[in-house]
């Protein structure tokens, strides 16, 4: 089926946006309370979704966002996202990532940060880019910002260290007598090999308070993730963008057999000019087709 454009946005569609986002950052900080009446969001096999009354306008963004806010008492929700070129790549040869997606999925940044409870970066990531890792582009809370620096290599000249905005917790590995980094906070977990132990450190994440997390980048630090099966969600955003050569997004141990490769259940988003795959771990994935289908739909 043809998508048809999108209609031009007016004060009213803004009002609907506003109200449908207010009620995915409410289903987001509840948990395991009761929603009000009033809210575009409702609970459903364990997860929450959009409900029959919320008007058709902001459906997409309430279909996107809602899985996301399904964190719960007795485990970590953990979400990564990348945006990468056609080509597979998050940053140039030289390291430049400034954009290599659009100001919609920028945005789209922005609020998977406002509806988790704590981003997670690498160390890397923190030294090349010197993020902020707040929200600003939309309405919401600051996410706790969880830096890896398993050799604790990083210094106080970065801004997540020394701007007060959120708190930030700088993740060491046990043994490491190094001090914290301006005003950060240390989190000793356990590594092996030089590299920590993420299921322990989303384990400790949880004891803290933070149900949902979302890992934020790098491609090195979300690979990682991906490879020890502890993200329930994954996004993937592709601009109409071609580097030749740079930094590659996600990079996992080979796999010999197409049969054994990731192919996981997902849905399809335009974002812009960039289309997000969003990926849910946690369900069966779609079985390789062998015919065609037939089917041909323009979305854009």
């Amino acid at each position: 089926m043809r998508r048809q454009p999108d209609p031009p946005k007016t004060a009213d569609s803004g009002q609907l946006e506003g109200r449908a986002w207010r009620s995915l950052l409410a289903a987001a900080a509840r948990v395991a309370e009761p929603l009000t009446e009033d809210s575009w969001v409702v609970r459903r096999d364990g997860g929450f979704g959009a409900t029959a009354a919320a008007p058709v306008a902001v459906q997409a963004l309430l279909e996107l966002y809602a899985p996301l806010c399904g964190a719960q008492a007795g485990r970590p929700f953990a979400l990564a996202h990348l945006g990468q070129s056609l080509d597979g790549c998050i940053a140039t040869a030289s390291g430049d990532s400034y954009y290599v997606t659009g100001p919609d999925n920028v945005r789209h940044l922005h609020r998977l940060r406002a509806l988790s409870a704590a981003v997670v970066v690498g160390a890397g990531t923190v030294a090349r880019d010197d993020p902020q890792l707040t929200v600003r582009h939309v309405e919401g809370p600051n996410p706790v910002r969880v830096v890896l620096d398993p050799s604790a290599k990083l210094d106080a000249g970065h801004r997540v260290f020394t701007d007060g905005a959120a708190p930030t917790l700088v993740v060491h590995a046990e043994g490491s007598d190094a001090p914290a980094p301006g005003n950060a906070e240390i989190l000793h977990v356990p590594a092996e090999a030089g590299r920590l132990r993420l299921d322990v450190l989303l384990e400790r994440l949880h004891e803290r308070g933070s149900w949902s997390v979302f890992v934020e980048g790098g491609g090195e630090t979300v690979s990682r993730f991906l490879e020890a099966g502890l993200l329930d969600r994954l996004h993937i955003a592709i601009a109409p963008l071609v580097t030749g050569r740079g930094r590659p997004g996600l990079t996992l141990p080979a796999r010999d057999r197409i049969a054994d490769c990731l192919r996981p259940a997902h849905r399809v988003f335009t974002m812009g000019s960039d289309v997000l795959f969003d990926c849910d771990l946690r369900t069966a994935a779609f079985p390789a087709s062998t015919a065609p289908s037939g089917a041909l739909a323009r979305v854009l």
